[in-house]
């Protein structure tokens, strides 16, 4: 018979100091996942376990990682363009928004360059959240007045839902403003993701986080539209499967947006 193997061991090894982007020095792990490890089940410790060596050699430059950076590069604005007022679907919506200006919302469209090919990090969001409760979505939210603007709102909400650290994330560019039929305008931030992160999701706002294939999201064959009906009106929403993951609505919307971009310079 073969041995069993043994429960992971804790990679603490007594040098207990945070480095300036928030990771302990001995071990490599943000605060929020040393306080997380005795609630963690042994599949979970060892997916963190391996990989914190990539930590140890995080490049200052993620950009370097992406294969598809110069296209992106091409394809956005730059990460200090004034969002659009009007977002690019604004028409479609015409007749059927809340009254009243829109309320800004950024959006992190973080992308982990995988051995296997570029992936699309997305989340699915609590059952029990009152606003789009069980959908896949981004990480992000409201811009909040602290912060300094749509980029700093993105990185801000993914470190609240996903525990995603800013040493391990490059904001590249900014895609078109898209407005929801709750009454936000979202500036998406692409960026990218270094793939020695491991997400901590918050319990109270995120059920589960995943990864697809950026080239599956790029496919316009893997993509359809659904007609529905709103308020007596006809509409058209996008969607795609993936595995048991339903992605539509405004997900979807952006993700189609960052397909035409990237079309248009082809």
């Amino acid at each position: 018979m073969f041995p069993a193997t043994g429960p992971t061991l804790s990679p603490c090894i007594g040098l207990c100091t945070l480095r300036g982007d928030g990771l302990c020095r001995g071990c490599l792990r943000a605060l929020e996942e040393i306080a997380a490890w005795p609630q963690m089940g042994d599949d979970a410790r060892k997916a963190l376990t391996e990989r914190l060596p990539e930590r140890a050699r995080m490049p200052h430059d993620l950009h370097i990682l992406l294969p598809e950076y110069d296209a992106l590069q091409r394809a956005l604005h730059p990460l200090d363009a004034r969002p659009a007022p009007r977002g690019w679907n604004a028409d479609q919506l015409e007749g059927l928004l809340p009254p009243g200006p829109p309320a800004a919302a950024a959006v992190l469209a973080g992308l982990v360059p995988r051995s296997t090919g570029t992936t699309v990090l997305l989340t699915r969001r609590h059952d029990g959240l009152r606003q789009h409760g069980g959908q896949v979505s981004f990480p992000g939210g409201r811009v909040d007045a602290g912060d300094a603007d749509a980029v700093a709102a993105a990185l801000r909400e993914s470190d609240e839902e996903i525990a995603l650290k800013r040493a391990q994330v490059q904001p590249i560019g900014l895609l078109d403003t898209f407005a929801t039929i709750t009454g936000f305008l979202v500036t998406p931030v692409v960026a990218v993701i270094h793939p020695g992160f491991v997400p901590l999701p918050n319990p109270g706002e995120v059920a589960e986080v995943f990864e697809v294939p950026l080239d599956y999201l790029m496919a316009p064959h893997n993509l359809r539209s659904v007609a529905l009906e709103l308020k007596g009106r006809p509409r058209t929403v996008l969607e795609y499967d993936w595995a048991e993951q339903r992605i539509w609505g405004a997900t979807a919307a952006i993700l189609y947006n960052l397909r035409r971009r990237l079309e248009a310079v082809a």
